[in-house]
């Protein structure tokens, strides 16, 4: 019995957790580089909240989960995405303000549809649906863990290979073109590879908050700001600190467990409002 337990319940989740974090965490940090912003982070740029209407989306279609609802979150992502660098389009693009005001106001948008389907419907899959989307990482199984390794790992050896290319691209542009970097290709490629691992993610483990914030900042303080060591790092760091926020989530409740995007976001929320009074002065 106890090998059942650890073998079929504990060990797909905590391997699922490792997961999820990693990719937040490297999601955010690409983020970071390629806006030039260290605000920037898949769940408050609302790159995350696309994702779960897209996933959304696919479940009242009847898709399965793997490839349908996957393909609908990437396109919910991949969609948000263009909306925000739209609304922020121009020179204005890599302005903290007009970046985060585009993207909390996308966030919230996508929110409130969210909350429009499940309160219409009559779906009992999508009313259970409302704890996935605070977070929820008990369903996990040793085929969905599987399946989102296969998605995962092409997208870490990808952007490990860039590493290189953005860290010329912090030094601007026009360096990075100097230097024969083709900005417009690789920007669109991270974004891409970025928006499809979020939105794999988010298809597994709901919404999960400030992850991509919380590590990449911490991890930027520890080792400085190379990418070609922060992207391990991430990826490293970030599924440890998964597993320990879903470790406190099962922990806390007397009975039960709570949603463990509940424990991010009260880690995250506050280093958020710390980063932004910093980076306002």
């Amino acid at each position: 019995m106890m090998k059942a337990i650890v073998w079929r319940i504990r060990l797909p989740r905590v391997l699922l957790a490792i997961q999820v974090g990693a990719a937040l965490s490297l999601g955010g940090l690409v983020f970071q580089a390629l806006l030039r912003n260290p605000l920037a982070e898949p769940y408050i740029l609302g790159i995350s909240g696309g994702s779960a209407v897209g996933a959304i989306i696919g479940i009242l279609m009847g898709f399965s989960r793997f490839p349908g609802v996957s393909l609908t979150a990437f396109a919910g992502s991949t969609a948000t995405l263009f909306l925000i660098l739209f609304i922020s389009s121009g020179e204005s693009i890599l302005r903290k303000d007009s970046l985060l005001l585009s993207g909390v106001m996308v966030n919230a948008f996508c929110s409130s549809v969210i909350m429009f389907f499940i309160s219409l419907t009559q779906d009992s899959r999508l009313h259970n649906i409302l704890f996935w989307i605070m977070g929820d990482l008990s369903v996990a199984d040793t085929s969905q863990v599987l399946t989102l390794f296969c998605i995962l790992a092409p997208c870490f050896i990808l952007i490990f290979l860039l590493t290189h290319t953005m860290n010329l691209l912090l030094m601007g542009k026009e360096m990075a073109m100097s230097m024969g970097i083709n900005v417009k290709a690789v920007t669109l490629t991270l974004l891409i590879t970025t928006s499809f691992m979020v939105s794999a993610t988010v298809c597994h483990s709901g919404l999960l908050g400030f992850v991509g914030l919380v590590m990449p900042h911490l991890l930027r303080l520890l080792y400085g700001p190379d990418h070609r060591i922060l992207a391990p790092a991430c990826i490293l760091a970030g599924g440890a600190y998964m597993v320990l926020c879903d470790l406190l989530a099962r922990w806390i409740p007397e009975q039960g467990e709570m949603p463990v995007g509940v424990i991010t976001a009260m880690i995250g929320a506050p280093l958020f409002i710390y980063l932004l009074r910093k980076t306002s002065k």
